[in-house]
């Protein structure tokens, strides 16, 4: 069975299998969409198609909107040809819970596909009409950090160029990327390129105060989480075996994977500030917490600070020195599972900031007994452990600067934390617990790291001061200098104890968290 429209007709195949397939008029939506735009989203890949799409998708079932989602990409529009195009827009969505059982269903909610990297007139000239029409509620992003630096950022603003012609109507700017403040980067950007184009005279001044005034253009801040590892060839060979064909997985030119399907955990948060001056869907219905800037905030430094990412970090640089290639594998290692839950509780939870519409107790919980042990997600380190050096400051300083200020106890009072630096800096070496050749995950800082660290040899290195100094003062790099935290000695002992020959990062792990 081909993943195709008119397949989706061929109701009993489905059923067989256990598939959920669209029960609402899929062409009628696509219709719709076309003439009366009211969602595009930039950024067309997994984690858009596995949980921001099937969002949507959920409002169609319900009766709660008769329109889909319009997705564009800007930076890999092979996206669009190999994987939109040929499955008419569909994805089968792969939820993988603790139980084994997959839930699978069709996700026909992309009603349209636009390659909107600028070479395609006709592609470009629909995008104008979407972001012209007055009827257009919101702009989503999944592009990731990186990409507000970049040229989709140039053809945003271009586009909103086209709106401020045309009527000017409002229209909120939603980044849902997973980064602190998001909505803020997105609305530096775009303002940066409206001044430009009003300095270069390609727009008026009345464009700058257009996107500038948030009553008109505004740009919400948003909290999303859940784990959407790259297309699993389990996964693959699951869906071939139901009948399904062309379900291989590619990797595009832009260096992206996917594949017709996606495979994803089963939760997932998405926590939105509440600022539509157009109207919004009304995504509450599919789980969507709307609050305020605050709270929203605070989800995100929940998220990010505590009960998650540094727990991910923490298994992904280790994982990567064991020979680990499954996070939920890492899990089952009494050392490993002992540190993230003891980083956790012990170090993270007693400044937590709690948002209130998630209670941090339950959600580290499910982190540490459903989500990271799930052996069905295919998740790994090598994945997580990539641009380290851009998350340390978020996921490590700002829980020691909370330290610092809340007075609880000292940061070089703690363990966990500082063991995780010290097994990040471990890492740069480059050599991996059974001192082989390592292969280090893609980061901007790559080269210049691992030109400072590949100098050590593991062979029970003492003398690590002058070296470590200047990297563990730098406040760029980790939010604060940390021997002025009280931390740096500390981790350079920690650091010169997995140095200590074959097998020295298993045992420190022993001895500090067994």
């Amino acid at each position: 069975m081909e993943l195709k429209l008119q397949s989706i007709d061929e109701q009993s195949f489905w059923k067989e299998k256990a598939y959920r397939i669209p029960s609402y008029d899929v062409a009628a939506v696509r219709e719709r969409t076309k003439s009366k735009p009211r969602w595009l989203h930039f950024g067309a890949g997994n984690i858009f198609r596995g949980f921001i799409a099937g969002l949507q998708e959920e409002l169609l079932e319900k009766g709660l909107t008769d329109t889909g989602i319009i997705a564009a990409d800007t930076f890999d529009t092979d996206i669009i040809q190999k994987i939109y195009r040929p499955y008419d827009n569909l994805t089968v969505l792969v939820m993988l819970g603790t139980d084994g059982v997959p839930q699978k269903r069709v996700i026909a909610s992309v009603a349209e596909a636009i390659e909107a990297d600028g070479s395609k007139k006709r592609q470009m000239d629909r995008l104008k009409e979407i972001f012209a029409d007055p009827g257009l509620e919101m702009i989503s992003f999944t592009i990731t950090e990186k990409g507000y630096a970049g040229s989709a950022m140039t053809l945003v603003t271009e586009m909103l160029y086209e709106r401020f012609q045309k009527n000017a109507a409002p229209i909120a700017m939603v980044s849902m990327d997973n980064c602190s403040r998001n909505g803020e980067k997105l609305r530096e950007a775009v303002l940066s390129i409206a001044e430009k184009m009003v300095l270069d005279r390609q727009a008026e001044p009345a464009f700058l105060c257009y996107v500038s005034d948030e009553k008109q253009v505004a740009f919400p801040w948003s909290m999303i989480d859940k784990i959407t590892p790259r297309p699993a060839e389990a996964v693959a060979e699951m869906l071939r075996k139901d009948g399904l064909t062309g379900m291989n997985p590619i990797i595009t030119n832009g260096n992206t994977y996917i594949a017709p399907y996606v495979n994803a955990e089963i939760p997932q948060y998405l926590v939105i500030e509440d600022r539509f001056p157009n109207g919004r869907p009304p995504l509450e219905e599919a789980g969507v917490y709307f609050a305020d800037k605050k709270t929203v905030s605070a989800a995100e430094r929940m998220k990010v600070t505590t009960c998650l990412n540094p727990l991910h970090t923490a298994l992904a640089v280790f994982g990567c020195l064991l020979g680990y290639d499954s996070i939920a594998a890492e899990m089952r290692a009494l050392e490993l599972s002992t540190l993230v839950r003891r980083m956790g509780y012990e170090e993270g939870m007693p400044v937590v900031t709690d948002p209130g519409v998630i209670s941090p107790k339950v959600f580290l919980e499910e982190v540490l007994n459903e989500r990271l042990p799930n052996p069905y997600i295919p998740d790994t380190p090598q994945r997580i452990a990539c641009d380290t050096s851009q998350k340390v400051a978020i996921r490590f300083g700002e829980t020691l600067k909370a330290y610092q200020k809340t007075g609880i106890k000292t940061p070089g009072e703690l363990t966990y934390i500082p063991l995780v630096l010290a097994g990040w800096l471990r890492y740069l070496v480059g050599l991996d617990d059974n001192l082989q050749k390592m292969e280090l995950s893609s980061d901007p800082m790559r080269k210049e790291l691992t030109e400072i660290f590949e100098m050590f040899q593991c062979s029970g290195e003492k003398n690590v001061h002058e070296i470590l100094e200047p990297v563990l003062s730098d406040e760029k790099l980790f939010g604060l200098n940390l021997y002025e935290a009280g931390l740096g000695e500390k981790i350079e002992g920690m650091f010169v104890e997995l140095l200590n020959g074959k097998g020295a990062v298993k045992r420190t792990l022993q001895k500090y968290c067994i």
